[in-house]
């Protein structure tokens, strides 16, 4: 009866039930978004979050790191890689035009750098890398030479710009004993396991070289980006509640057609509901078959707003993450499941007075109208 009944007014029941589907779009759409976002957000700081970066401090009275302090750190992280590195600046040139480059002396590349062609091996000798965009610019390739303080080194591979330590900008990675005319390493960074790793190195660091001395002196800077993730976190949720309580919105205005139609639906079947009464049909029994309209309502517009929804998710993680397949992962598809129960229970909600009010009108006056 409850299906039938939604059935005499399709126009009527059709815009209710689109009313809902927006609702849980809405919701739904605005949750994975999120999501996407913060995947993305996470994707782009890299492998920034498990590096501790070291320079000299400001009450340092070395120019840079010392091999002495470099050491020291390697005894404090002991599970982690300490790569020392040394920093300058140089122009190269080539048929295809010149560009001026940074130029970084590692120890261990293969730490630091992703590549896109070629390799980073642990130990460059007489190699090097380059960025990928450099090399576009200079038009070198692997295994093509390139010069740097009179010594040539031969290119192993191309620095990825989508991911790792480098390839921003314009880079030049060599062995750094291509530098040995500085002293003292520019800055030291340690690769721990994870975040909380580094930020436990991180403290020690400080702790030994920072509050052993006088108050308030710095003899190094130590750097980490671990938090960064939390704070990240922190905002991504706190704007994922911002987007429901928007999407939300579409759904209580769904809620208040979908009361509407109950009550026209009630006050134009008041005669047969008085009817119904009058040959013996409980309250109870009226007051659910209302509420089971509602629910129709709300379980077929959550159901198609619920489908919807996965295909926008399909498009906006293809869009922002360029995996569409992200939106079936439980931390974005839940948003489907909480979209399609919010519609029902909604739904219901609303159906709640028109019930109550249809069960509880006296068979007399219903017959009367």
């Amino acid at each position: 009866m409850a299906w039938r009944n939604l059935g005499r007014n399709r126009v009527r029941t059709g815009l209710a039930a689109l009313g809902i589907v927006i609702g849980v779009v809405a919701i739904a759409s605005l949750g994975m978004a999120g999501v996407a976002i913060q995947q993305q957000a996470t994707s782009n700081l890299g492998g920034l979050t498990d590096e501790v970066s070291v320079s000299a401090g400001q009450d340092s009275t070395e120019d840079g790191v010392t091999e002495d302090q470099v050491e020291e750190m390697r005894s404090i992280a002991t599970d982690a890689q300490v790569v020392p590195q040394k920093t300058n600046t140089t122009e190269l040139e080539t048929r295809s035009g010149e560009a001026y480059v940074s130029v970084t002396g590692v120890t261990q590349a293969s730490a630091l750098y992703d590549v896109s062609s070629g390799e980073a091996p642990d130990r460059l000798e007489t190699g090097a890398l380059i960025s990928n965009s450099t090399a576009q610019e200079l038009g070198l390739e692997v295994g093509d030479p390139v010069e740097y303080d009179g010594q040539l080194y031969r290119i192993r591979g191309l620095i990825d710009s989508s991911g790792g330590f480098g390839g921003g900008g314009n880079e030049l990675v060599i062995p750094v004993s291509g530098l040995r005319d500085q002293q003292h390493y520019d800055t030291v960074t340690i690769i721990a396991e994870d975040g909380d790793a580094a930020q436990e190195i991180a403290g020690q660091l400080a702790l030994r070289f920072n509050e052993q001395g006088r108050e308030g002196e710095q003899e190094l800077q130590v750097t980490t980006f671990a938090g960064a993730q939390e704070n990240i976190n922190s905002f991504m949720n706190t704007l994922q509640l911002a987007l429901l309580g928007i999407g939300s919105i579409s759904l209580v205005v769904a809620s208040v057609a979908i009361l509407n139609v109950m009550l026209m639906s009630t006050i134009e079947r008041r005669g047969e509901i008085g009817v119904l009464r009058a040959v013996g049909i409980r309250r109870g029994e009226v007051l659910r078959m209302i509420l089971t309209e509602a629910a129709f309502l709300g379980v077929v517009g959550g159901a198609v707003g619920a489908a919807c929804s996965l295909a926008v998710g399909l498009v906006m993680f293809s869009l922002i993450t360029g995996d569409p397949t992200g939106v079936f992962g439980w931390q974005s598809s839940q948003y489907l499941l909480y979209g399609f129960l919010f519609a029902v229970v909604t739904s219901v909600l609303s159906g709640l007075y028109p019930a109550w009010k249809a069960a509880n009108d006296r068979p007399v006056e219903a017959l009367r109208g």
